[in-house]
């Protein structure tokens, strides 16, 4: 088996919506670097195909183009046949910056298929295809859904009869820093008409479809190996890629190619594909008054991901965590390529180009400026009063939990206004923030303590900030994952 192509354009963990991954081809196919393979009913009988693909990829201005070949035989060598398929996609985006949306708009541009099992040539002689997709962009994730209607149209042995598959579904997805991951449900009606001299052969059969490529990022500890060092071990980060899927078929039960009148093959059928890991090692923190200390480990993670970048030997935990600092940690933690791009732009500006601060409490020529510009035009944070960030000032759970649900553009997920939350202690509750702690604790982000309070006007220390951080993190990375990916093809 020759080994699998793929060319991309671009390839990265993080990227615009216009270049996420997605299932291939819209057939439940899964694919490593090696191999891909997909179930096949268009005989009325489901088989496995084996084999190479090609996608080329190629983007410009606000349309995308991607194009898939494909070369496969039967996994059963007893099965004679192969499969031939070239498709070219062509998405055009619509932008609503003034929404934070965008609108993809997925038609068929190319198509030609050939499939031969057995003595039956089949011939895709019409394709129809449409997808649309809505894009919300939110800080610190994309999050899309859209839906898919199709039509193909084979002949059987150029003239004998006709296969028609009606398809229907829709896919769903997210897409930020620290993974993304698509999961498309298709349906597909089957009619199948053969005639021959002596014989007339009509069934119908369906499929269902369940598919999700998955891409996420996870921090592992790695010990020294040796005693005799500078450092004890640091966290190295690993990259994984999964693509899952599920057929669940129910077709007639043939005999010679005759289906059985009153009788009917139904079952699953289960395929999953992995890449191998890409890892990289990450910077090894040398704090000197954290060992021991129980935010210990959130503290060394946000560090080696260069959340933080203290250049002090110490972190000083307790001591409080202020506005500034927070913002700089969340923006780096959503937003880490797109922020370096625009600090590197930010000082390549000519002398001429002067910009004005919103506030009055920090310029625009401060190093932290980019942070604060980057939260306030994503809506993720606001000053204290007007023209005031108070940057310097303590951090309290309220403002924190604010600016975390407002980075994943949850904050309109509450209910309308006049509730109650769960906390004994609802009353505290600034009424600016309620949505935001409501939330919060809906998608598991936080919790009360043992008493059920949520005390969300006490100052947060640096050492409680990382382990928000840090969950903030874990949400992205894991929480997402299992929305879009397990509770729907595993436990759906």
């Amino acid at each position: 088996m020759k080994k699998i192509l793929i060319f991309t354009i671009i390839f990265l963990v993080f990227l615009s919506f216009n270049s996420y991954a997605s299932p291939v081809g819209f057939t439940g196919g899964v694919n490593d670097e090696y191999e891909y393979e997909e179930v096949v009913f268009i005989t009325g009988e489901p088989i496995k195909f084996t084999g190479q693909i090609k996608i080329n990829e190629r983007e410009k201005n606000d349309v995308k183009t991607v194009n898939y070949r494909f070369d496969l035989k039967p996994e059963d060598k007893s099965i004679k046949g192969k499969l031939t398929r070239n498709i070219t996609v062509e998405t055009k985006f619509n932008n609503r910056n003034d929404k934070g949306q965008a609108i993809g708009q997925t038609s068929l541009t190319k198509f030609s298929e050939k499939i031969e099992i057995g003595d039956d040539k089949f011939e895709l002689k019409d394709y129809q295809f449409s997808k649309s997709d809505i894009i919300d962009k939110r800080p610190a994730s994309d999050f899309y859904s859209g839906n898919i209607k199709g039509r193909k149209y084979y002949t059987i042995n150029k003239d004998e009869g006709k296969v028609v598959v009606d398809i229907s579904g829709g896919d769903v997805g997210y897409e930020n820093f620290w993974g993304s991951t698509e999961t498309q449900i298709l349906n597909y009606y089957i009619n199948y008409e053969k005639e021959t001299d002596d014989t007339k052969v009509n069934w119908n059969g369906t499929v269902k479809v369940q598919v999700s490529d998955s891409l996420s990022k996870k921090l592992k500890y790695s010990d020294n190996m040796v005693n005799l060092s500078s450092f004890n071990g640091g966290y190295i980060k690993v990259t994984d890629r999964e693509i899952i899927s599920k057929y669940e078929y129910n077709l007639p039960r043939l005999k010679d190619g005759i289906p059985y009148k009153d009788r009917r093959n139904s079952g699953e059928i289960e395929l999953s594909k992995k890449m191998v890991p890409k890892i990289e090692r990450l910077i090894v923190p040398k704090f000197r008054d954290v060992n021991g200390h129980w935010a210990e480990s959130y503290i060394e993670k946000l560090y080696s991901l260069d959340v933080f970048d203290e250049k002090s030997e110490f972190f000083t935990p307790d001591i409080p965590m202020t506005r500034l600092e927070f913002t700089r940690a969340i923006i780096k933690a959503c937003d880490i390529r797109t922020l370096i791009d625009k600090k590197d732009r930010r000082s390549r500006r000519t002398k001429q180009e002067v910009e004005k601060s919103p506030f009055v409490d920090i310029s625009a020529d401060d190093k932290d400026y980019v942070y604060i510009k980057e939260g306030l035009s994503k809506g993720i944070i606001q000053g204290t009063s007007s023209g005031i960030f108070n940057p310097e000032g303590p951090l309290t759970r309220a403002q924190a939990i604010t600016i975390i649900i407002r980075a994943l553009g949850f904050n309109n997920k509450a209910p309308n206004p006049g509730y109650f939350t769960s906390f004994d202690d609802d009353r505290n509750i600034p009424d600016w923030a309620r949505d935001s702690i409501y939330v919060a604790r809906e998608i598991g982000i936080i919790r009360g303590d043992d008493n059920n309070r949520v005390y969300p006007n006490k100052v947060m220390t640096r050492a409680e900030a990382s382990a928000m951080l840090v969950r903030f993190l874990e949400f992205l990375e894991k929480d997402l994952q299992k929305d879009y990916r397990e509770n729907i093809v595993l436990f759906n």
